[in-house]
């Protein structure tokens, strides 16, 4: 390994041994101060956070590894994202696994490892680096939707993502052989080249792989009709994991999606429009339909965020157009952000509200919440306003420019489906306002500094970065992917 190699993954790797280092220090901890523990992973996140920032603006290697891992604007933006929700995940989880009793230091370390994972996929220029990533990142996973055992909702749900998670890896893997079969390379510029050149068998061997791989990828984001996993995982896991998984996991899976069939996969995107515009409308609309009947609000906003991904995909359908590919690079950084910042002030109040034993967590437990409570009221009307895609909030913003890439790049009929959708998902975020506003109740909720500070924070960020979207798309703007 060289110098170079080093520096196109230092965040990584500096992630990655803190993150061992801490699961051997962790043993000298004592039980009732793992709170030591979340402090030491939160240093290491910031600290490769910082080493991240750094990047910004340096003159980098583009390549390590022989060309098997990148550096890019991208990747360097998609970090950034990964190691914030990996900060206030921590945050989050403080105070609510030592009241809950799960308040074990392996967490932390799961949660880092699991980050670096995130971290490598969006920098993978290579389907095994793909795969190795993707099984660094899911594994930790698996672990943490368990953690709250023996309560059986978190056991069957680790089981049921482990199993469809290795279901999705095999998929993965099949089509990484059957795309090296066709092409002879697992490199992207390599499978991209072979692709300009291939024709008959080869060429079918190809396209096959990139669907199969589209399938597993699919299913790491939750698009319909892999979303199957989302729900149960996501009620039955820690309320922490699943705030910080519903954010973390969008952004390595949307990049790696991008990365993937931009870089290698281009010359097919007119075979795979028509299969991405369908998965694109039947995400969007499967999601806000089942999520209006929801009464558990974890379900809730299971079904809300596989909704989102349908917006983010409705961006991605156009992928094979040069002239609009970095507007929707630029469109999905943006919406990651938005939705990322409004998770995170939605699942603090869920958090707040959750009792022992899972008990809070239906929509009739909520009500008189935002009477009683004005600073948890005001933050989830702020997330449900944002998540509506109601102006004067970062999700409008959000939804404006996935659904203006859609337009511009000819996917008119997608935007009008996710216009009409929009308008449907506003019925049950704004339910959850009336029933926290104008039915009587006398909800309990907890009181926590570290939780309230993210909750109240990012729903500020929510409205005062809305004032700003220019600034921001600027940003995103240049956060460019390095093509061939």
């Amino acid at each position: 390994m060289t110098l170079q190699d080093l520096i196109v993954v230092l965040p990584t790797v500096l992630l990655s041994v803190w993150a061992v280092v801490l699961l051997v220090v962790d043993l000298w901890i004592p039980a009732g101060r793992k709170g030591m523990t979340a402090l030491l992973a939160a240093i290491g996140a910031a600290a490769s956070l910082g080493v991240n920032l750094m990047l910004i603006g340096m003159d980098y290697p583009d390549t390590g590894f022989g060309g098997m891992a990148v550096l890019d604007g991208f990747s360097i933006f998609a970090n950034i994202l990964i190691l914030g929700s990996a900060l206030l995940g921590i945050a989050v989880a403080y105070d609510y696994n030592r009241r809950t009793g799960i308040e074990r230091g392996e967490y932390y370390v799961l949660l880092l490892l699991s980050s670096a994972g995130m971290m490598l996929i969006v920098q993978a220029y290579n389907l095994i680096v793909v795969f190795l990533a993707l099984e660094l990142l899911s594994i930790p996973l698996y672990i943490l939707s368990g953690f709250a055992r023996p309560q059986p909702k978190s056991e069957e749900s680790a089981l049921k993502y482990f199993l469809l998670g290795a279901f999705a890896s095999a998929f993965f893997l099949y089509g990484a052989a059957l795309v090296y079969g066709g092409s002879q390379h697992l490199d992207f510029p390599g499978i991209l080249a072979a692709f300009q050149g291939a024709g008959g068998p080869s060429l079918a061997l190809m396209v096959v792989g990139a669907g199969l791989i589209l399938v597993s990828l699919g299913f790491k984001v939750s698009a319909v009709p892999f979303h199957m996993w989302t729900p149960d995982v996501y009620h039955g896991a820690p309320s922490p994991v699943t705030a910080w998984m519903s954010v973390a996991v969008k952004v390595a899976g949307i990049g790696v999606l991008l990365r993937v069939f931009i870089v290698a996969f281009p010359t097919i995107a007119a075979d795979m429009q028509p299969v991405l515009w369908g998965v694109a409308a039947l995400t969007m609309v499967v999601g806000n339909l089942l999520a209006v009947v929801q009464s558990n609000i974890k379900r809730l906003l299971a079904y809300s965020s596989i909704a989102h991904v349908g917006y983010l995909l409705m961006a991605f359908v156009p992928y094979g157009n040069g002239e609009v590919v970095g507007s929707a690079v630029t469109a999905s950084l943006f919406y990651l952000l938005a939705y990322g910042l409004t998770s995170f002030a939605a699942w603090g109040v869920v958090i707040a509200a959750e009792q022992s034993e899972g008990r809070g967590l239906e929509l009739e437990d909520y009500a008189g919440l935002g009477r009683k409570y004005p600073w948890l009221g005001v933050a989830m009307m702020v997330a449900m306003f944002s998540f509506a895609g109601i102006p004067l909030t970062l999700g409008f913003w959000g939804k404006f420019y996935v659904f203006q890439v859609a337009i511009q790049g000819g996917a008119v009929g997608l935007a009008v489906i996710g216009i009409l959708a929009s308008l449907l998902s506003a019925y049950y975020y704004l339910r959850v306002l009336v029933m926290m506003y104008m039915r009587p109740g006398e909800p309990a909720a907890r009181r926590e500094s570290w939780l309230g500070l993210v909750t109240i924070g990012s729903a500020v960020a929510v409205v005062l970065l809305a004032l700003i979207p220019g600034s921001i798309i600027d940003l995103a703007s240049q956060a460019l992917l390095r093509l061939p």
